[in-house]
């Protein structure tokens, strides 16, 4: 019985806590809704593995997050900020601003839905944070995961692993949580109109537009210019259509890596003595209250832009305004689709869903410039 009561002591079941076996349990269920339930598996998945692997007890995930170990050395590109620039230019070589160019009121959609982050920001100052850990909480509400990112490692890098799974979390479960609000707020009618077919949209538009945004939104916010300028060169390059071997890796393997190393290393900083306290549950609460404030400003200010239209614009593009590309206006369009099979929005709300990736670029590009 010694030899057996000796052997179990050595053994990772001796060694684990309460709190790290609930994490396991929690980082087990995120796998179930990636694998199973299929919600963003390239963004779950690798976070849920990465929090799986943290906490198991001390000498058996050794080397792992530890310095000189192998994911505290690919964090290091989260806790500097490199990764989501880098997110940023395979999302520009991957997106067609067509939408947005040829229905240039999007841009009021993705400002409106931008509410969301202002609102959490109001929330966390009331919650006794300091306007830097406010600012990133807030930013939550963007369902931009690359953008919390690079703003907390500015602004409140004691903050980053929470923030950073509860935004990724949140754009990986927008199928769940846009459509209530959606419905919520629309009436059967008016998640049944349909929309006209956009104008084409010329080649030499979409060359100049990324030139003229990158100028504007740089000359007027200088410290959105990683995001803004990385974004931007990704669709040039992309719209110019003279580097397609380029284009092809910024929006292929380029996006996989950084996507894989970003998941995996983010997840790793959910150990239990991190994840597992008060201030953790205030930034999951306000994160879930930013994303639900901003897709609700948006789908309003949709409903506002209907009544002024006549009719003609369907309010549930609205939602689309957050950042999550393209799986906002993905929502918007299966929900059409069930209230009218003839309806296609995608390509309609494709326009606030660029909107939005730029909105939230600006807004972490103000924050930053207030409060770093």
């Amino acid at each position: 019985m010694e030899l057996l009561k000796n052997l179990y002591s050595t053994t990772g079941l001796a060694l684990m806590t309460i709190e790290q076996a609930i994490m396991i349990v929690v980082a087990l269920f995120l796998i179930y809704l990636a694998v199973k339930k299929q919600y963003e598996p390239y963004l779950l998945l690798p976070i849920s593995f990465g929090m799986f692997l943290v906490n198991f007890p001390s000498p058996i995930n050794e080397g792992l997050m530890e310095p000189g170990g192998l994911l505290y050395i690919l964090y290091q590109g989260v806790k500097m900020g490199v990764y989501p620039p880098l997110i940023f230019l395979a999302i520009g070589a991957s997106t067609d601003f067509g939408p947005l160019i040829a229905n240039p009121k999007s841009l009021l959609l993705g400002a409106a839905a931008q509410f969301g982050i202002f609102g959490a920001f109001i929330g966390a100052t009331l919650l006794g944070m300091t306007g830097a850990e406010a600012a990133s909480v807030g930013i939550i509400g963007g369902a931009d995961g690359p953008t919390a990112i690079y703003l907390t490692s500015k602004l409140a890098p004691h903050m980053l692993g929470p923030i950073a799974v509860a935004a990724y979390s949140y754009m990986a479960l927008v199928p769940v949580i846009q459509p209530p609000i959606i419905k919520l707020f629309t009436t059967k009618e008016e998640r049944q109109i349909k929309m006209t077919q956009l104008r084409t949209v010329s080649k030499r538009e979409k060359i100049v537009f990324p030139v003229i945004v990158s100028g504007v939104v740089i000359l007027m916010i200088p410290s959105s210019a990683p995001l803004i300028g990385m974004l931007m060169f990704g669709n040039l390059a992309k719209e110019c259509g003279l580097v397609p071997n380029l284009v092809e890796h910024m929006k292929g393997s380029l996006m996989y890596i950084i996507t894989i190393f970003i998941g995996i290393t983010v997840g790793a900083t959910t150990s239990a003595e991190a994840f597992l306290n008060i201030a953790t549950i205030k930034i999951i609460i306000l994160g879930l209250f930013a994303f639900c404030f901003g897709t609700s400003a948006g789908v309003i200010s949709g409903k506002i832009m209907c009544k002024l239209s006549g009719g003609k614009i369907n309010p549930m593009i609205g939602a689309a305004g957050v950042s999550a590309v393209p799986m906002a206006a993905r929502v918007v369009q299966k929900i059409g689709q069930e209230e009218n099979p003839s309806n296609f929005l995608l390509m309609h709300a494709m326009g606030p869903n660029v909107a939005g990736v730029i909105g939230s670029a600006v807004a972490a590009g103000v924050l930053l410039a207030i409060f770093k």
